[in-house]
């Protein structure tokens, strides 16, 4: 069972599980009456969507580790599991059910909300992570963008389900004040996870190679990929502070976490990746960048402080 967990990534489920129910509980549902905003799942709702996002995002971890079985003998092999302690054909199973369950609750869910065009959403996103593992991924930067861009439709899910369905002429204003909110959150979660890939993509140098998967290190070399990664990694630092010093400038313990807890620490990762030469410095990033979309998610809670 510990085996299965792992290969479906069980704490980058949490994660995600986490980052949704923060938007309808922390932002979301403390607003329906001060506010008026209006959202449309129920609980239980709300539970199925979450559910059929994990079980699809489980379905792509999947899938990429059967894809990676020959890269990950060389980048990872204490941590290989397909053919070590889980055979290809049962990993394919599993695969086929998380992604029939996880677009088949999709359908239910959609059908039962009026809204079946959204059924779209969750195909397109299981196709899109089979397609990433199969063929994407093997292109430079295409394949980062890709499941940067899923990443933030996890995120941009909740806005689109919840508020989408009840707005209308009254409430449009108020509803789209929230979606725009959390559009920028799925932006930020879009940057931060497309420099976290690029970094791995630099620490997984040697296996990618072999295997011939064209990622940018092993097209342009690790030199020149860690300085255009330097760049990249800029990117959230100018968006983040462009966020803050427009919308939230005059509530400074809110500056204040910004500062702290998610500008400080990309400001620390940028200037480790500017240096960055071994494995385990390339490791130490990416937890970097994990830790600052956690509590870069963490900082909806504090919009009930924003907007009242």
């Amino acid at each position: 069972m510990i085996h299965i967990l792992n290969l479906i990534r069980w704490k980058n489920l949490v994660m995600i599980a986490f980052m949704q129910y923060l938007i309808k509980y922390a932002l979301l549902i403390p607003f329906q009456d001060s506010h008026n905003v209006a959202i449309s799942l129920s609980h239980f709702n709300f539970f199925l969507l979450v559910l059929a996002t994990l079980l699809i995002a489980a379905g792509g971890y999947v899938i990429n580790d059967i894809n990676d079985i020959e890269t990950d003998k060389i980048n990872k092999p204490n941590q290989l599991l397909v053919t070590k302690n889980i055979s290809e054909k049962d990993a394919y199973s599993l695969f086929m059910a998380l992604n029939i369950l996880g677009v088949g609750l999709g359908f239910y869910l959609t059908y039962g909300i009026g809204k079946t065009g959204f059924f779209a959403i969750f195909f397109v996103a299981s196709a899109l992570l089979y397609i990433y593992s199969t063929s994407l991924k093997q292109i430079a930067v295409v394949g980062n963008v890709v499941v940067s861009i899923v990443v933030a439709l996890s995120i941009l899910l909740v806005g689109i389900f919840e508020l989408i369905p009840p707005m209308n002429a009254s409430n449009e204003a108020v509803q789209t004040t929230f979606i725009n909110i959390i559009k920028d959150y799925a932006i930020f979660a879009f940057l931060i996870n497309l420099v976290r890939e690029m970094v791995k993509d630099i620490e997984d140098i040697e296996g990618d190679k072999k295997t011939e998967i064209q990622t940018l290190p092993v097209l342009l070399g690790k030199a020149k990929a860690n300085k255009i990664v330097f760049f990249i990694s800029l990117l959230p630092i100018l968006s983040i502070v462009y966020y803050v010093i427009t919308y939230l400038f005059k509530q400074l313990p809110v500056v204040g976490y910004f500062l702290i807890l998610v500008i400080a620490p990309l400001i620390y990762a940028s200037i480790k990746l500017f240096s960055a030469e071994t494995k385990a410095d390339y490791k130490h990033i990416s937890f970097i960048y994990k830790l600052v979309m956690l509590s870069g998610m963490l900082s909806l809670v504090l919009y009930y402080y924003i907007l009242n």
